[in-house]
C-alpha cells in the first residue's frame, strides 16, 4: 500500500506544491486506487499532476467527514471526470464510500461548512454507498464506518448543528460521520484519518477490534488536538505511550504543541504535501 499526501495545511520544504487548510491522500492499494477526502478547493487536482498521478483512474473516493475543508474539492472532481467524457478521454467511473450524513448540511453561526454537493446531484455523477457499518474497499483496506467513543478524555462539544432532514429539522453536530482508514500489513495496522472528530484514540481501538490487530504500525492525519484541554492531551499522549506504534505523521488539525507532546513518547514524522509513504 502507498499513500501520497494531496492536501495538507503544509507543503514539503523544496517540493513545489500547493497547501491550504484541508487533506486528501492518494491510495494504492491491492490493485485499487483511493482518494481519501478531496480537501477544500482543485489543488488536490493540480497537486496530483504535478506528481504524476491520473485521477480519471480513482476506482474509490471516500470521505472521513462531511466538513468543507474535506469535500469542497467534489465541485473540481465532478468537472474533472464531465470534461473527460465530454472530450472522450478515458476515465473510470469511482464509488463513494461514506457514512450516511456526510453530505448533510452543516450549520455553524451564521455560515454553511458542509459540502456544497447534495446526493441527488451526486449520484448523477457518481455511484454512491452510504454506510454506518465497515466496508471492506479491498481485502487489507477498511472503511471503518461510525466510531464507537469510548473514551471520556475524547469527549467533544458539537460543532454547529446539522439539518437532518428536508423539513429543516436540526440537531447539535458531534460529528457522527466522523470515521478513517486502516490497512492491514503483515507488521501492524496503517490508519489514516481526516479530522478525528470522534477520537483519535477510538478511531484506533475500532481499527483494531474490526481488524483482529492490536499492533499499529502508523498513524497518518489529523488528530484533532487544536489547544485541546490537558485532560484531553495527557490521555491521548498516555494512549500512545501504551500503543508504541513504530511511527506517527500527525498532520492537517494537529497543532505543534500536541506534536512536541507526543514526540515524548512517539516517533513523530514531518507531514506536508508531496509526503509519500509505501507498507
Amino acid at each position: 500500500m502507498k499513500v501520497t499526501v494531496l492536501v495538507d495545511n503544509n507543503t514539503f520544504i523544496d517540493r513545489y506544491f500547493y497547501g491550504e487548510p484541508g487533506l486528501s491522500f492518494y491510495i494504492e492499494a491491492d490493485g485499487t486506487n483511493i482518494l481519501f477526502d478531496l480537501g477544500y478547493s482543485d489543488i488536490f487536482i493540480r497537486n496530483a499532476e504535478k506528481m504524476g498521478i491520473n485521477l480519471r483512474e480513482v476506482d474509490i473516493i471516500t470521505f472521513s467527514h462531511g466538513h468543507m475543508d474535506h469535500t469542497w474539492g467534489l465541485d473540481p472532481i465532478i468537472r474533472l471526470f464531465t470534461e473527460a467524457k465530454l472530450e472522450k478521454r478515458f476515465c473510470k467511473a469511482p464509488t463513494i464510500i461514506a457514512h450516511p450524513r456526510v453530505l448533510k448540511t452543516k450549520l455553524y453561526e451564521e455560515g454553511e461548512i458542509g459540502s456544497m454537493i447534495s446526493v441527488s446531484k451526486l449520484q448523477r455523477h457518481f455511484g454512491l454507498r452510504f454506510s454506518k457499518e465497515p466496508v471492506w474497499i479491498t481485502e487489507n483496506l477498511v472503511f471503518l464506518g461510525q466510531i464507537d467513543r469510548v473514551f471520556d478524555f475524547e469527549d467533544q462539544p458539537p460543532i454547529g448543528e446539522v439539518v437532518l432532514d428536508q423539513e429543516g429539522n436540526t440537531e447539535d453536530d458531534y460529528l457522527l460521520d466522523d470515521t478513517a482508514l486502516v490497512y492491514k500489513t503483515p507488521d501492524g495496522l496503517v490508519i489514516m484519518a481526516g479530522c478525528a472528530h470522534s477520537g483519535i484514540c477510538n478511531i484506533i481501538e475500532q481499527a483494531k477490534r474490526i481488524c483482529g490487530d492490536d499492533r499499529v504500525l502508523d498513524v497518518i492525519g489529523g488528530f484533532h488536538l487544536l489547544e485541546p484541554s490537558a485532560h484531553q492531551l495527557q490521555g491521548t499522549v498516555e494512549y500512545f505511550r501504551k500503543l508504541g506504534p513504530q511511527a506517527i505523521h500527525a498532520c492537517h488539525c494537529t497543532d505543534f504543541a500536541s506534536k512536541i507532546a507526543l514526540a515524548q513518547v512517539v516517533n513523530v514524522q514531518e507531514v506536508g504535501v508531496g509526503l509519500s509513504l509505501t507498507f
